[in-house]
């Protein structure tokens, strides 16, 4: 818990500097393909801070995002047993890669779909596409959508509410850091549950 907390103010800290949108980029570029944290910690720190930018700042990260999910599809299709593996290993995800093994062959844009809005590890998504050959069309139309509706909702929400719910995080972030993952277990059981 304290590493991820000093990771999530590392990652806060960036808002406080005039480098805070090109780092929100490269957090939502890395996030996509081999980094622990969402880039939804920073997002909401910069909206919160200037909240008439916040769709500007949704914007950003969306295309961040999108392209580190184009990297992470390039890991998966030509670098998977030299890269792929390793990123999949690091994060202790490799049952978890089968079962997206078994959603693609049978669900192939949903999945991608509902990986880029939910919590779901989307890196493990964007490395496993590419690995199992989607077509790249498909999986850069749905992860342009989801990515997108996720990161303008919350655009939207600080645009519309504002600071409180910086707060709230700040105050309850251990709790929040246990629901994330709460959610990302259940995540996981709905897919199967649905597919």
């Amino acid at each position: 818990m304290k590493f991820l907390r000093r990771l999530y103010d590392w990652v806060l800290h960036w808002a406080e500097t005039p480098y805070g949108t090109p780092a929100l980029f490269l957090l939502a570029f890395c996030e996509s393909s081999f980094f622990p944290l969402p880039p939804d910690i920073l997002l909401i720190a910069l909206a919160v801070a200037i909240p008439k930018k916040s769709f500007q700042y949704a914007l950003v990260c969306s295309i961040g995002s999108l392209l580190g999910g184009c990297l992470g599809y390039l890991i998966g299709w030509e670098f998977m047993a030299a890269i792929g593996d390793t990123i999949i290993k690091l994060y202790g995800f490799g049952e978890k890669y089968s079962y997206v093994q078994d959603l693609y062959t049978r669900y192939d844009a949903w999945v991608i779909g509902v990986a880029g809005f939910t919590p779901i590890p989307y890196k493990v998504f964007t490395i496993a596409a590419g690995a199992f050959k989607i077509n790249f069309i498909i999986f850069f139309i749905a992860s342009l959508i989801s990515r997108s509706a996720r990161f303008f909702l919350i655009g939207g929400l600080i645009y519309k509410f504002g600071a409180p719910i910086q707060q709230f995080i700040d105050r309850y972030f251990n709790p929040l850091v246990i629901v994330f993952t709460l959610l990302l277990i259940l995540g996981f059981g709905v897919i199967r549950w649905i597919f």
